[in-house]
């Protein structure tokens, strides 16, 4: 009898392995995705040391490197600080974390300064409203862009100027000297007694499309065409809850889209998997998380992009985010003013300077705020040489700028 019960045993854990007891080794192409990732995702260490913190994480599995590609926090209509939402994305295991509030890029900054502390990567982002207009009125309906940046930013201001406009669209319609996102106007809802609690509000009324939803009027061409032509990344938010997405993707495409969210944490959607193929998007996805808590949300780091997905997103994006930074750097070589200085130092660590004595030369500059975007043979270009030779002879004294904070 004790024969069989130990042979039974070495079935069921025969049984065990066969069913996924250990984890799957990655293929040639994953290991050096994941090494192209894991290198970016690292770089700022990298870059001050050797790449032994490279060499550490790839000696983990593919599930280890979490990007968190759609957030949002109290600066829209979020219900976590900036600061509590990165802490929360730590707990979570996430690496990289893209905060896109609505209309807003406001908590960036926030954002970063947490990030610190964590050892978390921020991507600057921001969903912006903007609505589909096609000549049957019927078929309008609001459409919803993330927009991905370096650590810089938008290269101009132009971006800004859309949001304060769709911002000011929302205060002109709601008055009382404030421009509301969702979750001011769920609060008033509970005060007037409208509804019992804020989830009652968004579930019945404040979800995309609901009858107390209000978009913004941008129309959804001219807000892609302005996210790439000011170094932005344009990818089309959750996708699934448009009534035509068809029509909508190709405009997009047409205006330089460059890919749509696909992933959920319920996995990948196959329908808007064949479309991202049939017009060439990258496929992402984020959990869109706002804290709300319940059931019905997903977590920070809920979704489970491939490491292929990642390093398609990385390849494509690099080159237009390294390309705004030598556009940014360059406008301040050319004019070292106040002004152009701001924009390097609007996301960047800059209190962190201002504490100590002044950056002497714009190598300094360089080293400081971007070496967690831009790799080592990047600023070994002759692009960046250029730049860097201009900026060497710049000094560069940070007493009195002011970084201006975007109101909500």
């Amino acid at each position: 009898m004790v024969v069989l019960a130990d042979s039974n045993n070495k079935k069921k854990n025969k049984k065990k392995k066969k069913r996924g007891g250990s984890k799957r080794k990655m293929t040639a192409e994953q290991t050096s995705a994941f090494k192209s990732v894991t290198e970016w995702v690292y770089l700022d260490r990298s870059n001050s040391s050797s790449s032994s913190s490279s060499t550490a994480a790839l000696s983990s599995w593919v599930e280890k490197v979490v990007f968190e590609l759609h957030s949002h926090s109290k600066h829209s209509d979020g219900f976590l600080s900036p600061s509590k939402l990165v802490e929360r994305a730590h707990g979570r295991g996430v690496k990289v974390l893209a905060l896109t509030d609505h209309d807003t890029m406001s908590g960036i900054t926030e954002a970063v300064e947490t990030a610190r502390r964590f050892g978390i990567k921020i991507i600057p982002g921001v969903e912006i409203s903007t609505i589909f207009s096609p000549r049957n009125p019927e078929m309008e309906e609001p459409v919803h862009i993330l927009a991905y940046y370096s650590s810089c930013g938008p290269m101009r201001y132009e971006l800004e100027k859309l949001l304060a406009n769709i911002r000011e669209g929302r205060y002109l319609r709601a008055g009382k000297g404030v421009a509301p996102g969702r979750l001011h106007v769920a609060r008033a809802m509970v005060e007037a007694g409208y509804v019992e609690n804020l989830k009652q509000a968004f579930a019945r009324y404040l979800y995309d499309g609901g009858p107390a939803y209000s978009t913004g009027s941008e129309p959804l061409a001219e807000a892609v065409r302005l996210i790439c032509e000011t170094g932005g990344l344009a990818v089309l938010a959750h996708p699934w809850a448009l009534k035509n997405p068809i029509p909508i993707i190709r405009q997009l495409k047409d205006a330089g889209l460059h890919g749509m969210e696909v992933y959920r944490s319920d996995g990948r959607l196959a329908a808007f998997s064949d479309l991202a193929d049939t017009y060439d998007l990258l496929k992402l996805g984020g959990s869109d998380y706002h804290g709300r808590g319940g059931n019905g949300e997903s977590e920070l780091g809920s979704v489970n992009l491939p490491v292929l997905v990642l390093h398609e997103f990385l390849k494509v994006a690099r080159p237009i985010w390294c390309g705004a930074i030598k556009d940014i750097l360059e406008s301040y070589a050319e004019e070292p003013s106040d002004s152009n200085l701001v924009r390097i130092a609007r996301f960047s660590r800059m209190g962190s300077f201002k504490e100590s004595s002044p950056l002497s030369c714009g190598k300094d500059l360089i080293d400081c705020c971007l070496s967690s975007w831009v790799t080592t043979e990047e600023w070994q270009s002759a692009e960046f040489e250029a730049i860097r030779l201009k900026l060497s002879h710049a000094s560069i004294d940070l007493t009195g700028v002011q970084v201006p904070i975007e109101t909500k």
